[in-house]
């Protein structure tokens, strides 16, 4: 079973791009596709002719756009039949029966989080926060961190597996970029960020990728700038990450960075059935 995950800086831009290809030759094995930062809403696609993204044939296509027009929201494509779907962090909390120690509703009009909840795991599709060049929305972030690491946890006691998967917005350590020595002070390498994840893999959660290749220049995102991409000076702030106890499901995962059509690629985890 593949699971991709893409930031696709604008699902209509990304189809342009060679989104609807990449999607019917290398993305057409996994059984879910979860994009984040759509910008869209899915009756837009409809307005621009492009059904097929609005309305996938054979995949059920879940939404959860941001309220404000052209910004962030997330989606799933997917083969296979959820149980149950979640819009946001407050559908999520509430079907738990759980409250959340934040706030979340200033996340759920951005529509960050979207998960598709299937027998004995969660798929949760989320698009971190950026904090920003002047830091202005770290303490939005780190919140958004801390509500994400209890929605798990929260799977996690009621017996739900979690895969974590998205635009997480932060390099953990010095191997995730090409030069982490002038980046001390920028967005995504912020001491205070990396420390999340610090907490939440102390917590009992594993970076699958990083478990498996403990090798330098593996990148997810690179700058628009001309040549950056070609010479590979990028991070990777892209994830899959699963409980300890699910670990032992993941047969692989990786990247595919000659994918284009955003300034992200697509990353993948190929789970055992």
């Amino acid at each position: 079973m593949k699971l991709y995950s893409w930031n696709v800086n604008g699902l209509r831009a990304a189809a342009k791009g060679g989104l609807r290809q990449w999607m019917q030759g290398e993305g057409a094995d996994a059984q879910a596709l979860c994009f984040q930062e759509i910008k869209v809403m899915p009756e837009q696609l409809w307005d621009v002719g492009m059904n097929d993204l609005a309305e996938p044939p054979g995949v059920l296509a879940l939404w959860n756009p941001a309220q404000k027009p052209g910004y962030s929201g997330t989606a799933i494509y997917t083969k296979m039949e959820p149980h149950d779907v979640r819009a946001g962090f407050t559908s999520a909390y509430r079907a738990l029966g759980v409250q959340p120690a934040v706030d979340v509703t200033e996340f759920d009009a951005e529509g960050r989080v979207l998960i598709a909840e299937f027998k004995d795991w969660a798929l949760i599709n989320a698009y971190f926060p950026n904090s920003q060049r002047d830091h202005a929305r770290l303490p939005f972030k780190l919140k958004f961190c801390r509500a994400m690491w209890d929605l798990c946890d929260a799977y996690v006691k009621r017996g739900t597996h979690t895969v974590l998967c998205g635009d997480y917005n932060i390099a953990h350590r010095e191997i995730d970029l090409k030069n982490p020595r002038i980046n001390q002070d920028n967005a995504g390498f912020l001491p205070q960020e990396r420390a999340q994840m610090d907490e939440y893999l102390a917590r009992g959660y594993v970076d699958v990728f990083r478990e498996r290749e403990a090798g330098p220049d593996h990148y997810t995102w690179w700058s628009y700038r001309p040549g950056v991409r070609e010479k590979n000076v990028g991070w990777r702030i892209d994830y899959h990450t699963v409980d300890r106890q699910f670990a032992d499901r993941v047969e692989s995962v990786g990247h595919a960075p000659h994918v284009r059509g955003s300034d992200h690629c697509p990353v993948w985890v190929k789970l055992r059935t």
